[in-house]
């Protein structure tokens, strides 16, 4: 009887000891971050603008929305893959909010031309958000309506609203891809105005340095 008490003491001690832990800095950390899936057109342009705000840790290129597992940009390019061009954004909703990142969203690309941003042409540069949960949808919605009502565009939205299913991670050379190439002839005519104007209507909301 005795050995049972003590064993049971014990087991008591145990249990405390492990709840008592302090928890691991780095996953409450990661608790505390959201993420977005945004598409706009070319990835690249997209990345480059996003990876300057403030309160954004890390934004990704690759494919969301489609139907073919572990798709290859060759396979999203011809379109019939249903995948769109997206960016993955993690980012800490104390210092920006998805609603933030939604109002430069809509002002980076063009929410008006279906299936299509400039000459790239293709469901797969179609304008969607990604939600990733009810009330991402319905900031959304939100958002939407506010830039409809101020009548920011003249033609209507056609940005579609889909539920979040899976973010296949483009290609290495896709990740960055400004940053490595700014001299390549597409980020010199198509990225960089992009960025400039990014950075003149979000100049209070850019990472210092």
């Amino acid at each position: 009887m005795r050995k049972l008490m003590v064993t049971l003491l014990l087991s008591s001690l145990l249990v405390f000891s492990i709840s008592a832990q302090p928890m691991n800095p780095a996953a409450e950390k990661m608790s505390d971050k959201e993420v977005a899936t945004l598409a706009g057109g070319c990835f690249w342009c997209t990345e480059a603008v996003f990876k300057e705000l403030r309160g954004v840790e890390k934004v990704e290129s690759g494919y969301t929305g489609g139907t073919v597992e572990q798709p290859t940009y060759e396979q999203v390019s011809t379109g019939t893959t249903g995948h769109a061009e997206s960016i993955q954004i993690t980012f800490d909703p104390k210092v920006i909010s998805f609603h933030d990142l939604l109002e430069v969203f809509f002002v980076v690309h063009d929410p008006t031309t279906l299936n299509r941003q400039g000459a790239d042409v293709g469901t797969q540069y179609r304008s969607a958000i990604f939600y990733h949960s009810p009330e991402q949808r319905k900031i959304a919605e939100q958002v939407i309506k506010d830039f409809t009502a101020k009548k920011i565009y003249q033609n209507p939205l056609v940005t579609q609203l889909e539920p979040f299913t899976k973010f296949y991670l483009a290609e290495d050379y896709h990740q960055n891809y400004f940053e490595r190439n700014p001299d390549k002839a597409y980020c010199r005519i198509v990225i960089e105005p992009k960025v400039l104007k990014f950075r003149k209507e979000f100049l209070q909301k850019l990472k210092k340095g």
